[in-house]
């Protein structure tokens, strides 16, 4: 809050800022920042505290920003009227301009996301490990990559995976969450920001936060045996306070996240076909790196294969998309496994859709006024 701005806790104030923390339905957690034990107006407000310096109301939307079509994320700065003290409710009637937006999971103004998998239980997937980096790429914050479960593998194997990522362009944090090892290392890189932690279902999201913030006591769950991946356990996004500063963003879990960039856009998702472009350009302007002459790109790395395999998904869609545009949607389009889209009849819901009692009644008092019409013709 700026310094011309109300101070948080005066009851004569109209209106206060705070930042969204959660969204559950049509309300939002909204926190609010300030300084609890140098101000004594806090001491009769009541409250919940969400740390020593931090307070926060529970909220709804005015209709105003419904009407314009104003969603409100976690993350948001707002404004907030309508105060009521006692029983710790506000309306949100303003929302700050965001510098960033992820729309899956939504969260406004987040900094990095940190993606979170498993060298073991569920193992570890290079073809999902890097749809997660070009899909986090895609939203154009930084990406952090920690791999959990290391007392589950060994040093070799550790080594092996920190040199393969570093040649993919990323330094990975090695942890285990079961003994607590190497944590310093990621509060580090999560200090003063807002992080957004992602990854697949199981690889334990939840168990590190709960050993960053360990008066939150997320709810876990072990992973499936049959499946041999993890179950979801957070069934919405909501940001929590690190002791050392910044936020954290827990999301749901999954495994399968989308990709619906533009095919030219893809390749700038990978940092290794960033460094060739950036060494030599190729011939073409609009060059995809499959069969063009003179491409700097096509060659021998990893994740050639795996480029190539998003390039035709999102190719697929995008033509799914134009065609859609262009005539009424009989089909929709759903990924299968390994990045796949198959098209399946989408059902026409107008033909099974139960007309409403109004309609029911008009029609019904239609055929009395006929019926009579016709005995008294037959009189």
């Amino acid at each position: 809050m700026s310094a011309a701005s109300p101070a948080i806790g005066d009851r004569s104030l109209t209106s206060v800022q705070g930042t969204v923390t959660a969204v559950q339905a049509n309300y939002y957690w909204v926190t609010l920042q300030a300084e609890r034990g140098t101000d004594p107006r806090f001491e009769d407000a009541n409250l919940e505290e969400v740390s020593e310096d931090s307070l926060r109301l529970l909220c709804t939307r005015r209709s105003r920003l419904k009407k314009i079509g104003q969603q409100v994320m976690v993350g948001d700065r707002v404004q907030l009227e309508e105060i009521d003290w006692t029983s710790k409710r506000a309306a949100i009637s303003d929302v700050y301009p965001r510098h960033t937006q992820i729309d899956r999971p939504p969260v406004a103004n987040a900094d990095q996301i940190l993606l979170v998998f498993a060298l073991a239980e569920p193992s570890l997937d290079p073809f999902q490990l890097s749809r997660f980096l070009v899909k986090a790429e895609s939203t154009g914050l930084s990406v952090g990559l920690c791999l959990n479960k290391c007392d589950l593998v060994t040093g070799q194997a550790q080594e092996e995976w920190s040199d393969r990522l570093q040649q993919w362009g990323y330094k990975p944090v090695i942890v285990s969450l079961a003994q607590g090892s190497s944590l310093t290392a990621v509060e580090h890189q999560l200090s003063q920001k807002i992080t957004v932690v992602s990854g697949p279902s199981g690889v334990g999201k939840s168990s590190l936060i709960n050993r960053l913030i360990p008066e939150i006591q997320l709810r876990v769950s072990a992973v499936s045996g049959k499946l041999g991946r993890g179950r979801h356990t957070t069934r919405h996004v909501e940001l929590f306070q690190l002791p050392q500063g910044g936020l954290l963003a827990d999301s749901p879990g999954f495994n399968q996240p989308d990709l619906q960039c533009q095919p030219s856009e893809l390749a700038q998702f990978f940092p290794e076909v960033r460094q060739r472009l950036a060494e030599n350009s190729c011939q073409f302007s609009n060059c995809l790196h499959r069969n063009e002459p003179n491409c700097v790109v096509r060659g021998v790395w990893e994740r050639y294969e795996h480029y190539l395999t998003f390039l035709d998904e999102v190719v697929t869609y995008q033509e799914a998309m134009r065609q859609s545009s262009e005539a009424e949607p009989t089909t929709k389009f759903k990924n299968r496994a390994a990045g796949k889209l198959e098209a399946e009849p989408k059902l026409a819901t107008k033909r099974y859709r139960r007309p409403s009692r109004k309609t029911e009644k008009q029609t019904l008092q239609h055929l009395y006024q006929d019926a009579e019409t016709s005995w008294g013709e037959g009189d």
